[in-house]
């Protein structure tokens, strides 16, 4: 992060530097340090310019001019994300900041650093990667400034993004131009999105388009809500490493060319990345801590993609939807090697990927094609094509317990309950062993309607599972609760609907602080919803609640209990004609007067 530092490890120049929306927190977790670790590990001596005064072109020039390029990413979230509320309010902390202080990273943070280096080292490389690049690809939904923005590399003067996780896109860009080869010539690396000038387009159209799927033109997507949800049906689909095709889309100014998404890493792959010699620790320059490391410090990522596809989710169209699992030696030598840091405590706190319990999964149909465009693996059943089996990671639990200087391994988040289900020998040992009291679970809505725009398990499901956990935590003497967490205002989610949830959760004592409001973040299926109330894959229309005073109804619905929600409780039971649910019986929501406790 300095050049002293780089003169003590003999460096006089750097290949490639890093410019980050987040501290430098040296862990697996982070985009950041994985990218350059990677680089690292190829030969490439990397500097990182990490939360730079955004308005002030030196502080981009204090490592100097890199001799390849430079990489810029907004951090681990999407900058919007990090700087607002989902109704739009500041944020008043920053987990990825030291001190969980907000306000170092500007808004769309990968557009404003790529112009500041631009200024700097105009004729260097920018390279543009991590979520908000990868997420914001094409013509886009921006919930922040409710409009369809450009691609973020027709507003950013960069050269290419990278998206999805970047490892093999980042070492061939590096290869390429520490060759002599031209940024402007890379246009083939799979996994990249490129552009070209109009004019060439009209020259070469026809011999792009043999090949190539060309969707809606940003001009079309951004007035007309039917081309945008086809749009963005067939960007998913195309999300297909095997039988994908590149896809175009014509912009005012340039011309977006996403080339077929990047295969996935292979398991030897995964293994090297996650064994490369990562500190765990945040840079020695921070005086206080970085929240974010410690969520994470001591978890262990044992695979990665998510064939769940729910609406609301990126992680399709990032990480894509195959699982590629770590080697169960490799995890196990990850969490030999926690034994000897000075700090650990013998306690593993996540054990997982983007979900906790996919470890080991795989379909007969992956290797040749890839994940099928019309079908979501686990919606609403688990396809028969597809391994459900938990033998490995009931494995891989089992022999992580026999480590010595390991004492506890715990999953306390991101099970995929619809999957748990389906192996009792699996919820047994997580009951067993690896639950700390609580086990958070995410059934987001108990109106069946709404779970199914959300491609969740429907309410039954959720119950089974339920009455599971307490049957086998009952059988072992176990006192362990599980924590709902839920979602108000989803595209299909009615005031009725929240309503009826709201009369679940009275019914059924399940009361959970645990809400939170829909936010439409970029590339998500439930973001298109939001935007054009169709769903992008049936073409239907669905009820979507877009106004804040709306979303604060739904919300607050979720906590009637607390006194300062009595107020939006009230108008939406009014507004839904249901105000039998205000009074002193049993079953109402909120008493008749203000502040008045309801009866029992």
């Amino acid at each position: 992060m300095s050049l002293e530092e780089a003169k003590k490890k003999g460096w006089d120049e750097l290949d490639v530097i890093i410019v980050t929306g987040d501290a430098y927190v040296d862990h697996p977790g982070f985009g950041t340090s994985i990218i350059g670790r990677v680089l690292e590990d190829a030969g490439y001596r990397v500097g990182v310019i990490a939360q730079p005064k955004w308005d002030d072109v030196e502080e981009f020039k204090k490592l100097g001019k890199p001799r390849l390029f430079f990489a810029i990413s907004a951090g681990n979230t999407d900058s919007m994300v990090s700087n607002y509320t989902p109704s739009k309010r500041l944020r008043h902390d920053d987990a990825y900041s030291p001190g969980n202080e907000a306000g170092l990273r500007p808004n769309r943070a990968s557009i404003v650093y790529s112009n500041r280096l631009k200024e700097a080292y105009p004729d260097t490389p920018r390279i543009i990667g991590g979520i908000e690049a990868s997420l914001r690809r094409f013509a886009q939904y921006d919930y922040w400034s409710d409009k369809v923005r450009q691609s973020i590399l027709a507003d950013a003067p960069a050269d290419l993004i990278v998206y999805g996780m970047g490892e093999l896109q980042i070492l061939e860009i590096a290869d390429r131009l520490n060759k002599g080869i031209p940024v402007s010539d890379i246009t083939d690396i799979d996994g990249t999105v490129w552009k070209m000038d109009i004019k060439t387009w009209k020259e070469k159209k026809d011999e792009l388009l043999e090949s190539r799927i060309e969707i809606p033109p940003y001009v079309e997507v951004s007035k007309n809500k039917e081309l945008y949800a086809s749009a963005f049906k067939t960007v998913y689909q195309e999300q297909n490493h095997i039988k994908g095709h590149a896809i175009i889309q014509v912009h005012p100014k340039t011309v977006i060319i996403q080339n077929k998404p990047m295969r996935p890493l292979t398991t030897e792959e995964l293994d090297h990345v996650y064994e490369l010699p990562f500190t765990r620790e945040t840079h020695p320059s921070y005086d206080e801590p970085v929240p974010a490391l410690d969520m994470v410090r001591f978890s262990i990522n044992t695979h990665r993609g998510c064939f769940g596809a729910c609406s609301f989710c990126a992680i399709a169209l990032h990480q894509g939807r195959m699982i590629r699992s770590r080697s169960m030696e490799s995890i196990l030598r990850e969490a030999e090697g926690f034994t000897e840091i000075k700090d650990f405590k013998g306690t593993i706190n996540g054990l997982g990927g983007p979900s906790a319990n996919m470890y080991g999964m795989d379909c007969k149909n992956w290797e040749d094609k890839g994940v099928c465009k019309d079908k979501i693996c686990i919606y609403p059943k688990a396809c028969p094509s597809l391994n459900t089996s938990h033998k490995k990671l009931i494995e891989l639990m089992r022999r992580l317990r026999e480590i010595p200087g390991i004492k506890k391994v715990f999953v306390g988040y991101g099970v995929r309950y619809d999957l748990a289900l389906l192996d009792e020998e699996y919820m047994e040992e997580l009951c067993a062993h690896h639950v700390s009291g609580q086990l958070k679970v995410a059934p987001e809505n108990y109106c069946d309607k709404v779970t199914d725009a959300m491609k969740k398990p429907d309410r039954e499901v959720f119950e089974k599972f339920e009455e599971k956990f307490k049957e086998i935590n009952e059988k072992l003497g176990k006192d362990q609760y599980l924590v709902a967490f839920l979602m108000s205002s989803h595209p299909g989610c009615t005031l009725n609907d929240m309503i009826e949830t709201a009369e679940y959760i009275r019914d059924t004592g399940r009361y959970t602080k645990q809400v939170q409001d829909f936010t439409p973040t970029p590339m998500t299926a439930a973001t298109c919803m939001f935007h054009t109330g169709i769903d992008p894959f049936t073409g239907k229309k669905i009820y979507v609640a877009t106004s804040q005073k709306d979303k604060s109804i739904q919300r607050a619905m979720l906590h009637y209990r607390e006194p300062g929600n009595y107020n939006l409780v009230y108008e939406g039971l009014k507004r839904a004609n249901r105000l039998d649910l205000v009074g002193n019986s049993w079953n109402c929501l909120i008493s008749r007067k203000k502040g008045g406790k309801r009866g029992w």
